[in-house]
C-alpha cells in the first residue's frame, strides 16, 4: 500500500487547508481613515452649497408656477372670484421684508366669494404654500399683496413677475430664478441671466 507522505507532511497539509481568521482594523488605521474622510467632506461641502441653493429655488419657483396655473383653472371653473395672496410676515415664524412686494413667507389661493380682490378669513383657502426660510421671493411687476384672476383665468390688472433668490443673494446669483405670468396667462420660469421678468 502506497503512503502519501509522512505523518508530518500530512499534518502540515491539513494545517495549510485550515481556515485562517482575517485580522481586523487596528484603532490607528480606523482613526486615520476617519480623519481622511473628514478632510474630504470638509473640502467638498462648499461645492454642494450652490447645488442645494439651486434645488431649493427651483422647487419654490415650480410651486409658484403650479399655484398660478391652479388659480387660473379655478378662476375659469368658478367664473372668476379667485385670488392668490401673499402670506403675512411672521407667518409660522417666517421673517421677511414687511412690504407687499415681498412674498418670502409664501402664498395661498382662495375663493374670493365677495369678489373684492382679497382673501377674507371666512373665505375658502384652496391651496397654500409656505416658502422655505432659505428663499426670498420678491414681486417685481407691482408691489401688490394679491393677484386677482377674472373668469377667463387672466390677471386683472398688470402682468405678474417674481424674482426668487437664495436668502441674502441677488438676482445675479446663478441659482436665482424668475416666475413670469404674461397678460395672456402663460406662466414660465426664467434663469438668472434673463431676470427680471418683462411684460409680454
Amino acid at each position: 500500500m502506497t503512503q502519501y507522505g509522512t505523518s508530518s507532511t500530512r499534518l502540515a497539509w491539513r494545517f495549510s487547508l485550515a481556515p485562517r481568521w482575517a485580522g481586523g482594523f487596528t484603532a490607528i488605521e480606523l482613526m486615520v481613515t476617519v480623519a481622511i474622510m473628514a478632510v474630504l467632506m470638509a473640502l467638498a461641502a462648499p461645492s454642494f452649497t450652490p447645488l442645494i441653493e439651486g434645488w431649493r429655488v427651483r422647487q419654490a419657483a415650480e410651486q409658484l408656477q403650479s399655484s398660478l396655473y391652479y388659480a387660473r383653472s379655478e378662476a375659469i371653473k368658478r367664473g372668476g372670484q379667485v385670488v392668490v395672496e401673499k402670506l403675512p410676515n411672521n407667518t409660522n415664524g417666517c421673517t421677511t421684508a414687511s412690504t407687499t412686494a415681498s412674498w418670502g413667507c409664501g402664498w395661498f389661493v382662495c375663493h374670493d366669494l365677495n369678489d373684492n380682490g382679497s382673501c377674507e378669513s371666512t373665505e375658502t383657502v384652496l391651496q397654500r404654500y409656505d416658502t422655505p426660510s432659505q428663499i426670498e421671493v420678491q414681486r417685481t411687476s407691482s408691489s401688490g399683496a394679491t393677484i386677482k384672476l377674472n373668469r377667463w383665468g387672466l390677471v386683472s390688472g398688470t402682468w405678474v413677475g417674481f424674482n426668487l433668490t437664495p436668502k441674502g443673494k441677488s438676482i445675479s446669483n446663478t441659482s436665482a430664478r424668475g416666475v413670469c405670468m404674461s397678460s395672456g396667462g402663460r406662466v414660465h420660469i426664467i434663469p438668472s441671466e434673463k431676470l427680471p421678468c418683462t411684460a409680454s
